[in-house]
């Protein structure tokens, strides 16, 4: 990867930081999510749903609360960004087992974006046993699809575009830190892209620059009133979220995003992981996790008024508007060995404690605007219709 970016950067000169990311992550040959499996205690980080149970439950919740709410359609599609080793599916569809009696009479179907074949393997191998197969050719949008063992068809592709239309509930779960940003430095001069290039004295070595006059993204990515010195921009995460908005106000449905971010308030947010340690960017391409904060307040204004924001909020107030202090009492009372209850706490712990997980994480989603709409007051019906109730997780849990 090093010699195959120094190489790049020698024909065309210095790149942006946004395709660094794109390489170094998802280069069809070399890239770090397409080569490796970099979840769990032997990769280089580990997400929540690996952590407990209780995360993937409560979505789960989520997930069928939020078909509730729209009338329970006919269709109901899942669509998971990134899956991971398809913990977080797992543990919603065993949700969605026990509560087959809410949802008999609709079609559900699960589908899942992921770029890494590696990953799609662990994926099926976790969600339908042996019961999946790769498609026939490399042009098919479905590259793999099987079944789960109650029936429930699932595929895979490689990118939205490719899932079918229709009502849908979207998930990103650490899905938006991963897509490549532009990095921008206030200047004497105005504002500066950040590049990488090659360290003149070490021709093995990357080093940050700035670029000497705008750039295309600094001139268009970049808002008048911005106030901060340092900002990253992901004009993909736009774009994604921009089509998201688009499909939920034409189809219905809802998107939920959890990852770690801020409201337009962070500068430099841009580091690496490798064995759940910090990583230098720069240092050793492709065989480290590359991040960045997501920024919630561009997602929201990119999101048009076509569509309803909620959020963002903190993981710990996520989980517990939805209910998960009663789930971790249900469970702790059918634990018979001590070893079980110790994981079930000591996970509780990971993805609550404001210090680990519970305030680093937010939560961020989007609704159809008739998803929150009141009667107006005054307004004259035949019969009134009882008010939407909140989106899940994001208002206080009454009891």
């Amino acid at each position: 990867m090093l010699k195959h970016l120094t190489s790049k950067i020698q024909s065309t000169g210095p790149i942006s930081v946004a395709e660094y990311m794109r390489e170094v992550l998802t280069n069809p040959v070399s890239g770090y999510y397409v080569r490796n499996d970099m979840l769990g205690p032997e990769g280089d980080f580990v997400t929540s749903p690996e952590i407990s149970q209780l995360f993937g439950e409560l979505l789960g919740i989520w997930c069928i609360s939020e078909w509730m709410a729209a009338g329970k359609p006919k269709e109901f599609r899942l669509v998971e960004f990134g899956p991971g080793r398809g913990s977080l599916a797992s543990d919603i569809l065993r949700v969605f087992g026990q509560l087959r009696s809410v949802l008999a009479g609709s079609r559900v179907s699960i589908h899942l974006v992921e770029v890494s074949p590696k990953l799609s393997e662990v994926q099926a191998q976790r969600l339908t046993g042996g019961r999946s197969e790769a498609a026939g050719s490399e042009n098919d949008p479905t590259y793999r699809q099987g079944s789960t063992d109650t029936g429930l068809p699932v595929f895979w592709y490689r990118g939205l575009d490719d899932v079918p239309k229709g009502f849908s509930i979207f998930l990103a779960h650490e899905f938006f830190d991963a897509l490549p940003i532009h990095k921008f430095q206030r200047t004497e001069q105005g504002w500066r892209e950040v590049m990488v290039d090659i360290e003149p004295q070490v021709p093995n070595k990357l080093r940050f620059v700035l670029s000497p006059t705008p750039t295309l993204a600094s001139s268009t990515l970049l808002q008048a009133d911005e106030k901060r010195d340092h900002v990253e921009v992901s004009p993909e995460a736009g774009a994604l979220i921009q089509r998201l908005a688009g499909r939920i106000s034409q189809d219905g449905g809802a998107a939920l995003i959890a990852d770690y971010g801020h409201d337009g308030t962070k500068t430099d947010t841009f580091r690496g992981f490798h064995g759940h340690k910090l990583h230098d960017v720069l240092t050793a391409p492709g065989t480290a996790d590359l991040t960045a904060d997501v920024d919630f307040r561009y997602l929201r204004r990119m999101a048009g008024d076509g569509v309803a924001c909620s959020g963002p909020v903190t993981q710990l107030q996520f989980l517990k508007n939805m209910g998960i202090d009663l789930r971790l009492q249900v469970l702790l009372r059918s634990c018979t060995d001590t070893a079980s209850r110790t994981q079930l706490l000591h996970g509780f712990d990971m993805i609550m404690n404001p210090e680990k997980m519970g305030e680093r994480f937010k939560f961020f989603a989007l609704v159809p605007h008739s998803r929150l709409a009141v009667q107006a007051r005054g307004e004259k019906t035949e019969k009134k219709a009882p008010a939407p109730p909140p989106v899940a997780g994001f208002s206080d849990l009454k009891l």
